[in-house]
């Protein structure tokens, strides 16, 4: 049921977000480093958020409030981004919408973790992920349908995310239940140095791991994009999103059930080659084809990593400070989102598309690089 409500909010937001790059650029006159400021914004206070809604959690020893009013928030910004006028508007929607995902993701992820024995945590992760990322293609479809039958109109479009996102918030009301025994946990402040230093080392290197993926892998917005300046018509524009979510959500489950039988560091490693001949792919894209290859790869590489991040966190943090851990997994995340996504749009704008994608490739082989360091202290990691 969390995969589903995951699935229609994923509907709701990806009809916006799949055209919302182009609607800036051509509707709002937006440059590539506004969008990436924009971008980094948005998806930076979501993953930061969670650092306190996480923890909040744990306190409170209530999963599902959190994720309600947390999905809630997301579905009353939907209605912002039609009636955006500049920059700012949409700026302070995706940044509301946000809010939302920051809210309501670590309660629910660890949530998951609650209502999941640990011998098939890994598949469970990874079947709400795929649900999610089945969402994250049909909105995109459904936003190229709704462009072609009303000639372009990218507010009349945005309207329609409303409907999904009424419907994702009904069903986790009124279809998940908190697990039994989640209010029978021992409760604490929220946020402690004494908690912080229960987590352990394992998990702080999940945490530093996490932080330097991101980094090498910025806002989806800038594989839009390049795909538009490789001759992509606007109404076509969430096709590459489509693509994207096409492989990452028949891949992430498979890969997530892989994940419960073999190293985690060798599938983590798989994924980061994945990302790094996908931005090089993308930095030399001729033609359309080249820049379908890419995305696909780019889908490959979160289906094979998405789910296994968080399965880590799941696994080397404390059961009773999953949501605090998860919190700060994504606090460090969204930090490196920032930074991430505002390089590649002031890289975009001066020194063009391929640079940016290369940058994204040596990203990647530090991160690659600091796995080899660590499996070789750790190997069965």
């Amino acid at each position: 049921m969390l995969g589903f409500v995951s699935l229609f909010m994923d509907v709701s937001s990806e009809l916006i977000h799949g055209l919302l790059p182009v609607f800036m650029v051509t509707s709002l006159g937006a440059s590539a480093i506004v969008v990436g400021l924009v971008e980094g914004i948005a998806e930076a206070t979501a993953l930061i958020v969670k650092v306190f809604s996480g923890a909040l959690s744990d306190y409170l020893g209530k999963r599902k409030f959190l994720a309600v009013l947390g999905y809630g928030l997301g579905a009353l910004s939907k209605p912002l981004f039609a009636l955006a006028l500049t920059v700012n508007w949409v700026l302070a929607a995706r940044f509301m919408d946000r809010i939302g995902k920051g809210i309501r993701g670590a309660p629910r992820d660890a949530l998951v973790a609650d209502l999941t024995p640990p011998e098939i945590r890994g598949a469970a992760y990874g079947l709400r992920q795929s649900l999610d990322t089945v969402g994250a293609f049909l909105g995109p479809l459904l936003g190229v349908g709704l462009m072609l039958y009303w000639a372009g109109d990218f507010r009349i479009v945005f309207w329609y995310a409303v409907i999904p996102a009424a419907i994702a918030v009904a069903l986790l009301v009124f279809g998940v239940q908190e697990p039994a025994g989640a209010t029978e946990r021992k409760r604490a402040a929220p946020i402690q140095w004494k908690t912080l230093a229960e987590m352990g080392g394992a998990y702080w290197f999940v945490v530093a791991a996490g932080g330097v993926f991101t980094l090498a892998r910025f806002s989806e917005a800038f594989l839009i994009l390049r795909a538009q300046q490789q001759g992509l018509p606007d109404s076509y524009a969430p096709l590459v999103l489509v693509v994207m979510s096409i492989v990452y959500a028949l891949t992430a489950y498979p890969l997530g059930k892989l994940a419960d039988s073999m190293s985690h560091m060798i599938l983590l490693s798989a994924g980061l080659v994945v990302l790094i001949i996908a931005d090089l792919v993308l930095a030399q894209a001729q033609g359309l084809g080249a820049v379908a290859l890419g995305v696909a790869l780019w889908g490959l590489h979160m289906g094979m990593t998405q789910g296994l991040l968080a399965t880590m966190v799941a696994a080397t943090a404390p059961a009773h400070l999953r949501g605090t851990a998860f919190g700060f997994f994504n606090l460090a995340s969204g930090m490196a989102m920032l930074v991430a996504s505002v390089l590649a749009g002031l890289l975009w704008d001066r020194l063009g598309p391929g640079v940016t994608f290369y940058a994204g490739a040596v990203f990647a082989a530090i991160a690659l690089l600091m796995l080899a360091q660590r499996s070789r202290r750790l190997p069965a990691f």
